[in-house]
């Protein structure tokens, strides 16, 4: 039975000395505290809990030496750094990138059709 097409799925971090500094899951959770203003909030919303969304947030601060977020009035909130919004948006650039000629390539490769995968968080607002 012949293939009737195939789904490009790339999976992309960088990492410092061994430990992920970013990778798509943590672009996706900065970008959700950013929308929702609250940690926890955006931890509900990726079906994570809070402890886990706290530990992937603290271990991209620690690996790249900067605040990836700042608490809003009073520990009422948080909200991405300045680093943090550039090193989103720069991941993202990047991965769209190498997602763009992944798939490019493979569609001059293999004889079956090669569609894009939709990455959960990616949106045109993203």
């Amino acid at each position: 039975m012949p293939i009737k097409e195939a789904r490009l799925r790339a999976r992309m971090w960088l990492e410092v000395e061994g430990e992920q500094a970013i990778g798509l899951g943590r672009a996706i959770l900065l970008s959700e505290i950013d929308r929702q203003g609250s940690l926890n909030k955006a931890a509900k919303a990726l079906s994570m809990s809070y402890r886990a969304a706290w530990g992937r947030l603290k271990k991209t601060e620690e690996v790249i030496g900067r605040p990836m977020v700042v608490e809003q009035d009073k520990g009422r909130g948080f909200a991405l750094t300045p680093e943090g919004r550039a090193l989103v948006d720069a991941f993202r650039a990047w991965y769209a990138d190498v997602e763009a000629y992944a798939l490019r390539t493979a569609r001059q490769t293999f004889s079956f059709p090669v569609i894009p995968y939709d990455t959960p968080g990616q949106s045109e607002e993203s």
